[in-house]
C-alpha cells in the first residue's frame, strides 16, 4: 500500500493507546491519513502515544482524546472533536474492548464457568465491546452517509475463541459484534459506507494477555502490526465493493498484490459472496 494512500483521510481509532490499537493508529498516520485516537483512562498514556507517532512522522497527523465508548455523550464528543480537528471525518475503527482478563488472571489456565463471572465484570465487559462500537457507528454515522463514502472496522476475533469453555462473556461480546457487522451493512447498503469485521486470526501479544504467560508461549503470539496492511486496503478505495465481510489478518500475504492478498484474508466465504452483491 503507497505511503500517501490516505492522504486527505481522518481516522478515529478506539483504543488507540496500545495493542491492536497503537498499532493500527500507527499504520494509518504513515498512509497519510490524520488519526484521532482514543482511551477510556490514562490521557497520559495515548498522549505520549500521538507525542511519539508525530514525531516519527514529522508531522502533526494523531490527536489523542479520553473518551469512554459506553458512554453516548463521549462518543459524540470524540466524533465532534475530530472533526473540528481535522475538518471531516472518513473511517471509523471500532478496537476498544475489554478481554477475559478482566474475569480472571488465570483465564487461559482456568477457565471460569459463565455463573462464574461476576454480574458487574460481564455487563462491563459487553458494554464495551457490543454497545460501544454501536455509539460510536451511531454518532459517525450520519457524517459518513452525508458525504457518501466511510469506512466503518470492526475488531474481531477467531470463531473458535467465541465457542471456548470458559471465555464468557468475551466470546459472546464478540459474536454479537460480527452480527452487528453484517446488519449494519445491510442497513447501510448503497450509502457508500462500508462496514467489515477484522481480526488478527490469532492469539496476539497485547494488553488482552496476562502479565504471567511464559515467554515460550508469548514467543508464539502474532505481533499487533499483522493488522496494518488488510486494515490499509479495507480503509482504501479499493474496498469498495466489500461490506460485511471479515477479513483474517493472519491469512495476508503481503507478496501477493493487495487485492489477491485481500481474497486470501477473506473469511467466511459466504459474507464475501454478499459483499460481491
Amino acid at each position: 500500500m503507497e505511503t500517501a494512500a490516505l492522504e486527505g483521510k481522518v481516522a478515529i481509532v478506539t483504543g488507540g493507546g496500545r495493542g491492536l490499537g497503537h498499532a493500527m493508529a500507527l499504520g494509518l498516520a504513515r498512509a497519510g491519513a490524520s488519526v484521532v485516537i482514543s482511551a477510556a483512562r490514562q490521557p497520559e498514556e495515548i498522549g505520549a502515544v500521538a507525542e511519539d507517532i508525530n514525531a516519527m512522522l514529522g508531522a502533526h497527523r494523531v490527536l489523542a482524546l479520553q473518551a469512554d465508548v459506553t458512554q453516548e455523550a463521549d462518543c459524540r464528543r470524540l466524533v465532534d472533536d475530530a472533526i473540528a480537528a481535522f475538518g471531516g471525518l472518513h473511517i471509523l475503527v471500532n478496537n476498544a474492548g475489554r478481554g477475559m482478563k478482566y474475569v480472571s488472571a488465570d483465564f487461559l489456565t482456568e477457565p471460569t464457568r459463565f455463573w462464574e463471572v461476576d454480574s458487574d465484570t460481564w455487563r462491563t465487559i459487553v458494554d464495551t465491546n457490543v454497545n460501544g462500537p454501536f455509539l460510536m457507528a451511531k454518532a459517525a454515522v450520519p457524517h459518513l452517509v452525508r458525504q457518501r463514502w466511510g469506512r466503518i472496522v470492526n475488531i474481531t476475533m477467531n470463531h473458535e475463541t467465541m465457542r471456548r469453555a470458559g471465555f464468557s462473556p468475551y466470546g459472546p461480546s464478540k459474536a454479537a459484534l460480527e452480527s452487528e457487522t453484517v446488519i449494519w451493512a445491510q442497513d447501510l447498503a448503497g450509502s457508500g459506507v462500508t462496514v467489515n469485521g477484522l481480526l488478527p486470526g490469532g492469539a496476539t501479544d497485547t494488553g488482552m494477555i496476562p502479565d504471567g504467560v511464559s515467554e515460550e508461549v508469548r514467543s508464539r503470539l502474532l505481533r499487533p502490526e499483522v493488522m496494518v496492511e488488510p486494515l490499509l486496503w479495507l480503509t482504501s478505495e479499493a474496498s469498495a465493493n466489500i461490506t460485511g465481510a471479515r477479513l483474517d489478518a493472519a491469512r495476508w500475504d503481503s507478496a501477493l498484490a493487495p487485492d489477491q492478498a485481500a481474497a486470501a484474508a477473506l473469511g467466511h466465504a459466504g459474507w464475501a459472496d454478499q459483499a460481491e452483491h
